[in-house]
Parts: C-alpha cells; structure tokens; sequence
C-alpha cells in the first residue's frame, strides 16, 4: 500500500457544546453511533483503521468486498461502521463482531451486516487532501460516491441549521447520537478538536448500588447506577465518573454508612454478580466483556438505599450508553421510585430515511 495519507490516522475530533452553533459558514451533519473508522484503499488493498489507529479489517469481512466495489481505486475516507437492526443503529451487535474467533465474525457478517457511513475525505489518488478546506474535501467525496452501491453511504448533510434542528430531534429515534457540526474552511487535522458535536441530554433519578475504586487509590473512581425494572429487580445501567478528585475522597464518607462487607452479602442485589451465568438473567456490575480483558472488575457494595439524579445522553437498550454525568443527591426519593417507567423515550424514526435524506 502506497498511498499519499498512510496509517495509521487518528481521526479528527469534536468538542462539546451545549446548542447546534449557527452558520454562516458552517456544514451540518447527523452523528453516527457505531465505530469511527479510517478506511484505506489503494487498488485491491483495503486496510480499515480504528481510532487507537488498530485495524479492524478483520472483523468486518463483508465491508472489504463493499469498499472495494464502491471506493475509488486509491483513497482515504473517514467515516463510521454501524450495524442496523430492525430500522435503527444497534451499538450491541456491532460490540459483538470484536471477536477472536474467526468463525464467528464471518457468521455475524452473514446475520448482520455492517455499513460505511463516509463523511470526510482525505486522500484522492496521488493527492492528500488533508490542507485542503473542508467545503472541498465534502464536494471531492460527494463527487467519489456517486453512484455508490449500499452499504457504503455518503453521510446526510446540510448548511441549513434549521434543517439541523430537525435531524437532532427526529434521528434519535433511529439511534443516532444527534449532531456534528463542521467549520466548513478547516483543515483536516488528526487527534484535533476542530468540530463540535450536540448530543441529547437527559436526566434520570437512579440507585447508587456501588462504586468502583479510582485507580489512583483508595478513592470513589465510578458510582454504580441501577433502575427497577417490571419484576422488581435492580437492574445494573452504567455508571457516573466525572468527578474532581477531592470529591472523589469525600464520596469514600458519604458512602460510608451504607457500605456492606462484600459483593456476595446476603441482601444486595447483585449478589450474584460473580456467577457467569447469573447475567444471563439480570445485568449486573461485572458482566464478563471482550472488552474488560483482564481489567479488575471488583466493587464495593452498597445498600441500595441513596438516590442520586444524573444526566444521560441515551439508552442502549436497557443500559445508558455512556457514563452518566453526577448532577445530585435526591434524599427526597426511595429507591423503589426509579424505574424504567421514568425515562423519555425518542418517537421512532426509520434508519432508512435517515440514508435517504442524503
């Protein structure tokens, strides 16, 4: 492979904002929640990047024969791999293809395919495209995949906020993450914050079952978050981290008085966590994960007693799909009060009319 960008590329980034920012100037795009990709071919060579710049080729078969069918014989594109399930994204089933058996992925690239969503392009045959202002990287990459076959899509986009307004609230019930906002004179730059992205934010009041240690030391690294479900059982629904490290030492007393001897204590909930089997049933802090790897998984329990209120950007599944952002204590709520019942839930809106509003 010789092509003039190389791997391995750490894509370009985005900071967060609270509000859609307005133009002019400014190009608008829907934000995909799958794996960013770096995508790199050069003739019958397809090489897929990940954001650490690890490949990723090898677990995404069926997109190999795709690129090669609808990318230029030499290129570099940026973009997202995402799995679509019953009319929207599904982050789970795309998890499950980080997989070491072999066998496996290729049986899970027949069941469920995997898509390209390109927004950014970097290279075109002998030329880097990376000085090169954004306005004319987005016309070279529409011109790159017209005509292309799915599932290799060119990403949604428009200059009219207005327009942008409508996607952030109509394409989360497909399960995109909301809005990416991009300068459109900047250059591409690698590992740089140059964009912005506009995510939902929710809140929801939840158990604090837990906590993980810091790994600096004895202090709270991460609070233990679970709902209620139907039957009545604590389900385990992520975790809130962000916290000041002074903070983190104070939480090591307030937590005091409810903490019990060990995870296995008779009377928690999540007693069981260390029997492999015991998830199948219920979700529970120490799932096994291909993503754990040999992370220490152990906690500190706690009486399912204290309330706290975070905010959330979305649900994935019956989980929140990133770390919860500690907002308050809620004294003024039991335990038995926080259930599923209480989360919004997005008006759903068809993946494939997300694609077609290219």
């Amino acid at each position: 492979m010789d092509l003039p960008v190389m791997p391995p590329v750490k894509p370009m980034l985005a900071k967060s904002v609270a509000e859609i920012p307005p133009g002019p100037g400014m190009h608008y795009e829907a934000k995909w929640d799958g794996f960013r990709a770096i995508v790199f071919r050069d003739g019958d060579e397809v090489e897929i990047g990940s954001r650490s710049g690890k490949p990723l080729t090898r677990y995404f078969p069926e997109l190999v024969d795709s690129l090669l069918a609808a990318l230029p014989d030499r290129c570099v594109m940026d973009g997202e791999i995402v799995i679509a399930y019953e009319g929207r994204l599904d982050f789970d089933r795309l998890s499950e293809r980080i997989h070491p058996a072999d066998s496996r992925v290729r049986l899970l690239a027949e069941r469920t395919p995997a898509s390209f969503i390109a927004f950014d392009l970097l290279a075109l045959g002998n030329d880097s495209l990376v000085d090169a202002p954004f306005k004319d990287r987005r016309a070279t990459l529409t011109g790159a995949l017209d005509g292309a076959p799915a599932p290799v899509h060119l990403v949604p986009a428009t200059t009219d906020i207005e327009v942008a307004r409508e996607w952030f609230q109509q394409y989360e019930g497909a399960g995109l993450d909301g809005v990416v906002a991009k300068p459109q004179a900047m250059p591409y730059r690698q590992d740089t914050r140059l964009m912005y992205k506009i995510k939902h934010e929710r809140t929801a009041d939840c158990v604090v079952a837990g906590y993980r240690f810091h790994k600096s030391g004895p202090v709270v690294g991460s609070l233990l978050l679970g709902l209620y479900d139907d039957a009545g059982t604590l389900q385990h629904v992520g975790v809130s981290a962000a916290f000041p490290m002074r903070r983190r030492e104070e939480l090591v007393a307030e937590l005091g008085p409810l903490r019990m001897e060990s995870p296995e204590a008779e009377g928690h909930p999540w007693a069981t966590w260390s029997d492999e089997s015991a998830h199948e049933q219920s979700r529970m802090p120490g799932a096994p994960s291909r993503w754990s790897g040999k992370k220490d998984l152990s906690w500190v329990p706690l009486r399912p007693e204290a309330v706290c209120e975070v905010a959330y950007d979305h649900m994935e599944g019956d989980r929140f799909r990133h770390t919860a952002r500690f907002r308050r204590w809620r004294e003024d709520r039991t335990p038995e009060s926080c259930t599923y019942a209480q989360l919004e839930e997005p008006v759903s809106y068809d993946l494939a009319d997300v694609l077609r509003s290219r």
